[in-house]
């Protein structure tokens, strides 16, 4: 029987989750617990701080104003200039990956999350580390922290398996209250699924299914839930501190927003690609994200200019961007709820925010995925130009503002150049953080469990390196470096591995080796190398000149490969969603009424070039 989720406001008592056997034998020894004395004063505990971790879906590099940005995101602006911007770190190159390492502190691999749901290829079908949800004796950050004292909430998208198992919930992977959407993606005004494989989606209230309210909208209503999970604590649970998932699906597509915050953007993007990424490049090098001598990465040849595109065509761009833009900036507003809120309790200055997004920003068209999915969207949306944005609509940004997003990189999520893996970071905590301003030193996703767990005192359980079981943390603590007694927080001889999808990326110190199918790379077997501290954008690839590097490179892949067991599809790929010129090709033309709507006085000089087309 499903519940109904309350307009604005819900929150019940919790229900108690079981940990996975895997975990819970010999947990307790291996967690390292940290009680106050009987009468030791609170202070005791909050030298442990609280953690709010706020994930974006698919936000680009330089979408936000921290980052450059004409997006209006004052909230993360104020989060950044009172706390430390991180211009120079990485997440994985897909949504579910990034998600498994952020809350494991493993490698995607080993947490099971080899690749996406349904993408298992070949021998990846049935293999370890291509489960698609989080392996069971793989504990989870909440699990341990959960374990060592502390309350455990999440709020939005999940991702991580569960869909038929509860199992793999999150009520049962260390979260003491939960409000999820099982599945990766959906409609951001209604309970519909945004995957033509998918046939619906589901919310759920610590493991139970609720009916959605009329007045639902994504980002909203996480962060309702999420307020009401940290009201709750501050009346029953004030003296132990929380760890706060806060995970939006916005601005994964389907784009849509309310209709008042995309009026806001009306004119914006009129000027189209090149003109936004010049100005966000400007910008960027303004605020000491960037360089003042970097050079952009161009976008794909293939690519056209605003120029090349028909007028009909620029509406739709421009339409989909206003209402990108709509999504972000709704999104920040809902964070700066949540920062009252912290402020109203005085938990403010002892939490330790993490804002970060899981990916670069989203290029491909989603309708490629397979024929059947433009009868899908064709049967099931209205996609109008008019009614672009709106809860029955289906959009999606495509390569030229996902190029725009991912200024001064190229290219984007489902890549492993630094367009699909390099991602806004911002880290507050007043009572905790000495390092204050624009940090390019090199970080990675996985540091972030690791710095989690050292900052609440809780040990890690794991023991082994390769294989599969309990893997130990693959990150480093960015304790000392937040406290500003290092300057570094990974030396130069740390190796960072990417893989999905049969995508290929090995960092080492400024060096990185990157393999992509064609024609976004040399093809099989063909890696391009780059010197990151002289070329930062990659657009120079120096394979040829330095052999014994991309040989030592290569020998850290193989590594990795043998040490996680990785399946590899050798024959190559075709992944289409992220295909060169179908975004342009498949928008839809409306009628001539329609135009006559949307252009007013130009309609006449628009539908005569759409005939001559």
């Amino acid at each position: 029987m499903q519940k109904t989720l309350a307009p604005k406001r819900m929150y019940r008592s919790a229900v108690s989750g079981f940990l996975f056997a895997g975990v819970l034998l010999g947990l307790t020894a291996c967690v390292q617990q940290v009680e106050p004395e009987a009468d030791a004063p609170k202070s005791t505990v909050s030298q442990r701080p609280n953690v709010l971790l706020i994930l974006a879906d698919d936000l680009g590099y330089s979408d936000i104003q921290p980052f450059g940005g004409e997006i209006q995101t004052p909230n993360l602006d104020q989060l950044a200039q009172s706390g430390l911007v991180l211009s120079n770190f990485h997440a994985h190159a897909m949504c579910t990956p990034t998600r498994a390492m952020l809350l494991t502190g493993i490698n995607n691999h080993a947490a099971g999350i080899g690749t996406m749901a349904a993408e298992q290829r070949g021998g990846q079908k049935g293999a370890p580390g291509y489960e698609a949800y989080l392996r069971a004796e793989v504990p989870t950050i909440a699990d341990l922290l959960q374990a060592n004292g502390y309350r455990t909430y999440i709020s939005g998208k999940w991702d991580l398996g569960g869909r038929k198992d509860p199992a793999f919930q999150p009520q049962n992977r260390g979260f003491d209250e939960s409000f999820v959407l099982v599945e990766g993606s959906a409609d951001h005004f209604r309970n519909y699924p945004a995957l033509a494989e998918l046939p619906s989606v589901t919310f759920r209230h610590n493991g139970e299914p609720v009916s959605l309210p009329e007045d639902f909208y994504s980002s909203v209503n996480y962060t309702d839930q999420m307020l009401g999970f940290l009201e709750q604590h501050q009346q029953r649970h004030n003296e132990q501190p929380f760890f706060a998932y806060l995970s939006y699906t916005a601005p994964h597509y389907p784009l849509q927003a309310p209709d008042e915050d995309i009026a806001r953007y009306s004119g914006v993007y009129e000027q189209g690609y090149e003109s936004i990424r010049h100005q966000r490049l400007l910008e960027m090098k303004r605020r000491g994200i960037v360089a003042n001598n970097i050079e952009a990465a161009p976008g794909h040849p293939a690519w056209p200019a605003w120029s090349e595109l028909s007028d009909t065509q620029k509406a739709f761009e421009v339409r989909r961007m206003e209402v990108y833009a709509a999504m972000v900036e709704v999104m920040d507003r809902q964070i700066g709820r949540v920062l009252e809120a912290l402020r109203r309790s005085g938990e403010l200055d002892n939490t330790l925010i993490v804002f970060m997004s899981d990916n670069g920003a989203e290029g491909g068209n989603p309708l490629d995925w397979a024929d059947y999915y433009t009868q899908w969207a064709t049967e099931n949306f209205d996609l109008s130009l008019e009614n672009l944005g709106r809860s029955n609509s289906f959009a999606w940004t495509g390569p030229g503002w996902a190029q725009v997003s991912s200024t001064p990189m190229g290219l984007y999520k489902g890549f492993m150049s630094e367009g699909g893996i390099r991602v806004p970071a911002i880290l507050h905590w007043p009572a905790g953080i000495q390092r204050k301003g624009v940090s390019d030193s090199y970080t990675h996703v996985l540091d972030l469990p690791a710095t989690i767990l050292d900052l609440a005192k809780t040990k890690h359980p794991g023991t082994r390196d390769q294989g599969f079981g309990q893997r130990r943390l693959e990150g480093r603590s960015m304790k000392d470096f937040l406290s500003a007694r290092n300057d570094t927080v990974h030396p130069s001889d740390d190796v960072s591995v990417w893989e999905t999808l049969d995508r290929r990326a090995v960092r080492q110190g400024d060096w990185k080796l990157v393999w992509a199918n064609q024609p976004w790379g040399k093809g099989l077997g063909q890696w391009a190398l780059y010197h990151l501290a002289a070329d930062p954008t990659e657009l120079k690839d120096v394979s040829e000149q330095h052999p014994q590097k991309v040989e030592e490179l290569l020998s850290h892949w193989r590594d990795y490969v043998e040490r996680n067991q990785l399946v590899l599809v050798e024959e190559g790929i075709d992944i289409l969603w992220s295909n060169i010129r179908t975004h342009y090709n498949w928008s839809p033309v409306p009628s001539e009424a329609q135009q006559r709507e949307a252009f007013g006085a130009d309609a006449n000089v628009v539908i005569a070039s759409q005939n001559q087309q």
